[in-house]
């Protein structure tokens, strides 16, 4: 088999051969495409002669990919600060949620002592009305009472 003719100048392997032929890692040697900008971003004129309209586009794309990775990573860095202000609120709201729990708890065995009272003062009611007499009897005490109290503040304030 005849090896293939490199068309393109020597600045990338041929076609079909990218990621073959010989080195360490497992046999495979990758192209390297070198970033050759100054700090101000302009293109240097060095070993590949300037001007090539190939290179200018490479520097181009990678400006653009090194672009869009800062905004990726400024983007992720929002996310996570998000992801950590939902983790802080959630944990706020599983706390209140634990502590209101426990009231309710203590509502609920205060009004279950509450109503086992009332009940009890309710049959203790009963019990003295039937010793009492009746309901009769009750009635005309409590008339009775009233009638002391109106008596008593007519006597005070006449």
């Amino acid at each position: 088999m005849k090896p293939k003719k490199n068309t393109n100048n020597g600045n990338l392997r041929p076609p079909g051969k990218m990621f073959g032929g010989g080195g360490r890692n497992g046999g495979q040697k990758y192209s390297h495409i070198r970033a050759y900008s100054d700090s101000d971003g302009s293109s240097s004129d060095d070993e590949y002669g300037g001007g090539n309209p190939n290179d200018d586009f490479i520097q181009r794309e990678i400006r653009q990919q090194k672009l869009m990775m800062k905004k990726q990573d400024e983007g992720l860095e929002m996310l996570g600060q998000s992801a950590e202000r939902l983790s802080q609120i959630s944990m706020g709201i599983h706390d209140e949620l634990r502590h209101q729990n426990k009231m309710l708890e203590e509502m609920e065995d205060d009004l279950d002592t509450a109503t086992t009272n009332l009940s009890l003062v309710t049959l203790k009611t009963k019990e003295l009305i039937q010793k009492s007499g009746g309901k009769r009897n009750f009635i005309l005490i409590v008339l009775l009472t009233v009638v002391v109290v109106v008596l008593l503040f007519l006597v005070i304030y006449t």
